[in-house]
C-alpha cells in the first residue's frame, strides 16, 4: 500500500505568499503533531509530497526558508533533552499557533523589537508587554511632556498643548520664539513643529478624554509609542541647537 505524503503547506500558498506567512502556516501544521520535530524529516516528507509539482526543488527551498524564519524568531527552539537535530515549538510559538490573536501580538512585538528612547524602556515597555496599552500610551506621551518642560525650562504651570505651543512658538521678525523652536527653519516649518507636538498632546496624552484610539488594538498602541519615541528624539535635537542671538 502506497503511503500518501501530505504537504505541510499547500504548494500554491508557498508560491504566492511571503516567507513570514508561509512560516506561520508551517507553524500551525507543526503544532498539530506530537513529539519532537526534525528539520530533515520535515523537508524530506515535503519533497515527497511535492514530487508531482513542476518546481519541487523551489518549493522545498521556500519551505526551508520558512523553517529558518521560525527558528530566527524563537518560535522553534532546540529540545535540550535530545540531540541538536531535534526541535520543539516554543512557548511563543504555541501562543501564536493556538490563539487567533497571537499573530497580532507577535506583530506588535516586532514593531517594538528595537530599542526605544531610554525613558520609554522601563515603564512604557513593561506596561505594553503586560497588555495595558492605555497606560503605556499615556506614559509615553507624559514622557514627551516632561522632556519638553525640562529642555525648555518653562514653568510647571504650563501643561499639555499650552506647554507645547509655548516651547515651540515660531520665531517672528523682531520677536523671539519659544526656547525649542528652530530659528533657522522657515516659518511654516516652525509652525508645523509646534502643531506636531501640540497635536500629540491633545490626541494621545489623555486617552480617557480623547477616544481617537482603540486601546484594544495593540498595533495602534505600538505606533503611538513609536511616535512618542520620535518626538523625544526631536526634543533632544532641539536641546542641542545653539540659543539664537537677538
Amino acid at each position: 500500500m502506497n503511503f500518501q505524503y501530505i504537504a505541510p503547506v499547500p504548494a500554491d500558498q508557498i508560491r504566492k505568499l511571503p516567507t513570514r506567512d508561509v512560516a506561520l502556516l508551517l507553524l500551525q501544521h507543526l503544532a498539530q503533531g506530537t513529539g519532537y520535530l526534525q528539520y530533515v524529516g520535515t523537508m524530506s516528507s515535503a519533497r515527497r509530497a511535492f514530487l508531482q509539482e513542476p518546481d519541487t526543488d523551489r518549493l522545498v527551498n521556500l519551505l526551508s526558508d520558512a523553517w529558518c524564519w521560525l527558528e530566527a524568531h524563537a518560535l522553534l527552539t532546540r529540545e535540550p533533552s535530545q540531540s541538536e537535530a531535534f526541535r520543539r515549538i516554543s512557548r511563543d510559538g504555541l501562543d501564536l499557533a493556538n490563539d487567533p490573536q497571537g499573530i497580532t501580538r507577535f506583530q506588535t512585538r516586532q514593531r517594538l523589537s528595537g530599542p526605544l528612547h531610554p525613558v520609554l524602556e522601563a515603564t512604557v515597555r513593561t506596561n505594553f508587554d503586560l497588555g495595558d496599552y492605555e497606560t503605556a500610551c499615556f506614559a509615553a506621551m507624559k514622557a514627551v511632556e516632561v522632556a519638553v518642560r525640562d529642555a525648555s525650562g518653562l514653568d510647571n504651570s504650563l501643561v499639555g498643548v499650552k506647554l507645547m505651543r509655548a516651547a515651540f512658538q515660531p520665531h517672528q521678525p523682531g520677536k523671539p520664539g519659544g526656547p525649542l523652536a528652530d530659528a533657522q527653519a522657515e516659518g511654516g516649518e516652525q509652525e508645523a513643529a509646534s502643531a506636531l507636538f501640540a497635536g500629540a498632546m491633545g490626541a494621545y496624552k489623555n486617552p480617557a478624554s480623547h477616544r481617537t484610539v482603540d486601546f484594544d488594538d495593540p498595533i495602534e498602541a505600538a505606533e503611538i509609542i513609536q511616535f512618542a519615541d520620535l518626538l523625544l528624539r526631536q526634543v533632544e535635537r532641539a536641546r542641542r541647537r545653539p540659543t539664537p542671538t537677538a
